[in-house]
């Protein structure tokens, strides 16, 4: 499953029905892999952080004509309402699908139940 880092890191001003949806997916997905794991079917859960899709580029123009200056500016505005991005750029569509095409693979067979979080290193670890 898909779900996101809004689950534990929600925009209030604009994202609480979106993240309490992706917060209830990763749950749900915990616990229907306690279910069909002995089964053999696998669950795990991929969590983005901030990706450059195309909606993604779409809000960025939005924001530059809301807000003036550049597409750079629009940039620092969704850094800066994330609380940066330690990478310095949100991922690419690939790189999510390159992680979900090898938890997919039987590369990846012994892995069940977990997440995996595409962030850049936007959530703080403890």
């Amino acid at each position: 499953h898909v779900t996101s880092i809004q689950s534990v890191l929600p925009l209030p001003e604009a994202t609480t029905a979106y993240a309490s949806a992706k917060a209830a997916l990763k749950t749900y997905s915990k616990s229907i892999s306690k279910e069909l794991g002995p089964k053999g079917v696998r669950v795990n859960v991929v969590s983005p952080g901030w990706i450059m899709t195309e909606s993604s580029q779409d809000l960025l123009k939005r924001l530059q004509a809301a807000n003036g200056g550049t597409i750079e500016d629009a940039r620092q505005i969704v850094l800066d309402s994330l609380g940066g991005i330690p990478i310095g750029r949100p991922a690419e569509p690939h790189e999510v699908a390159d992680l979900i095409a090898y938890l997919a693979s039987d590369r990846a067979a012994a892995i069940h139940g977990a997440e995996f979080v595409i962030d850049g290193g936007t959530v703080p670890t403890v």
